[in-house]
């Protein structure tokens, strides 16, 4: 495939994603605006102030999902020079925005049920209301559901805390449901405090959506799955006998950049080098849409047979330290009377720098005439 293609059915994918997210927060937006004409009515008229509450969260629900359509329209925007990696991020944003605003719901329900506690109000329910309310319950649950699905499909977290805040929801309406049976059979009202624990249901979630995508917006590790797939595309390659140091950088739910060192035989051409770089490059984007931009190269000593056992040395001593998962890039000048090596050690360790220290002693301890060049590097997708 032509990078041209290659550029065509990635901008193809892009668009069927942003419609597919504008589709169905459009849906969204329909069912929440009719769900809360209906229940404000209800509510006003049977003097109910969940189903009021309800109402209100409806329309927020509304705003969320034309929120998550903004933030989609802006997310694809094409790269320019102030932010030539894209406005993915956006999304991170739109989705931030919605945990904001179901913990302002939370919070609001919550000040309201209290107020309602303080200064009762005897409702009125009828048969009518009643049925609308259980409508809505079932309208919730399948828009939640779907709305998250969706969004889980398409990767987008803005539609995710959607689907997540749309199930909150039914499970709101289900308890003015409760609330009513619980009136019209024994006469007590305890709407205002259902009303208030489920408002610190809702009050959690929100801080539970707000703390993931903060956390987002900080930079997570590489997901284990996809630097495992990347790693395994790309020691599938011939010669290519190790792969290392993989950073991936998201710019979005999809735009991924990273980079990676990679450990070939030191009788390798600079031009078969090149073209073994390009293939990698191409089979990682077609395979997994990560753009690799940089992959280093170690060369793997294959000529000298005391390298190779030196190698062999170094690595029985520094893999006798527990914490250390990983040893790469060996490399020994024996004229220069250099080593030169990375190592990996474990965020498990409590002290990595002590582990590191701990290496370079026993591995200098063996090789007292040599100068060593040994790097701590860090794994980015540690389980």
């Amino acid at each position: 495939m032509s990078k041209l293609h290659e550029m065509e059915a990635a901008s193809g994918k892009d668009l069927s994603r942003e419609k597919t997210i504008v589709r169905t927060s459009v849906i969204g937006i329909l069912a929440n605006v009719f769900l809360a004409a209906f229940k404000a009515a209800i509510g006003l008229m049977s003097n109910s102030i969940a189903i009021v509450l309800d109402a209100v969260n409806n329309i927020s629900d509304a705003g969320s999902s034309l929120i998550t359509i903004v933030g989609t329209k802006l997310a694809g925007r094409q790269p320019d020079k102030k932010h030539p990696f894209g406005y993915g991020r956006i999304e991170y944003l739109s989705a931030m925005i919605i945990s904001v605003l179901v913990l302002y719901a939370g919070i609001t329900s919550f000040v309201e049920s209290v107020k309602q506690i303080l200064h009762p109000e005897t409702p009125d329910y009828t048969t009518v209301s009643l049925v609308i309310v259980a409508v809505a319950v079932a309208v919730k649950i399948l828009l939640g559901r779907y709305v998250k699905g969706v969004g889980e499909k398409v990767r987008s977290d803005a539609l995710i805390n959607s689907g997540a805040d749309a199930t909150l929801d039914s499970v709101i309406s289900a308890s003015t449901l409760v609330a009513a049976g619980i009136f019209l059979l024994f006469h007590v009202s305890l709407e205002a405090w259902l009303g208030a624990v489920i408002s610190i249901v809702i009050i959690k979630s929100g801080v539970g959506m707000l703390k993931d995508t903060i956390s987002q917006l900080l930079g997570e590790k590489n997901d284990p799955d996809l630097a495992k797939h990347i790693k395994q595309t790309v020691t599938g390659f011939p010669d290519v006998q190790g792969a290392y140091d993989l950073v991936l950088n998201n710019y979005g739910p999809d735009a991924w950049n990273g980079s990676i060192h990679i450990e070939v035989p030191d009788t390798y051409s600079a031009d078969r080098l090149d073209l073994l770089i390009r293939k990698i490059q191409t089979a990682v984007y077609q395979q997994h849409r990560v753009i690799l931009t940089a992959i280093g190269v170690y060369a793997v000593n294959t000529r000298d047979a005391e390298v190779i056992a030196a190698q062999k040395t170094v690595r029985e001593l520094v893999f006798a330290h527990p914490h250390v998962t990983q040893m790469h890039g060996f490399y020994l000048i024996r004229d220069e009377k250099a080593l030169r090596f990375d190592i990996v050690v474990s965020f498990d360790a409590k002290d990595r720098r002590a582990v590191y220290a701990d290496v370079v002693a026993d591995v200098q301890k063996a090789f007292p005439d040599y100068t060593l060049q040994v790097a701590m590097d860090t794994d980015f997708a540690e389980e």
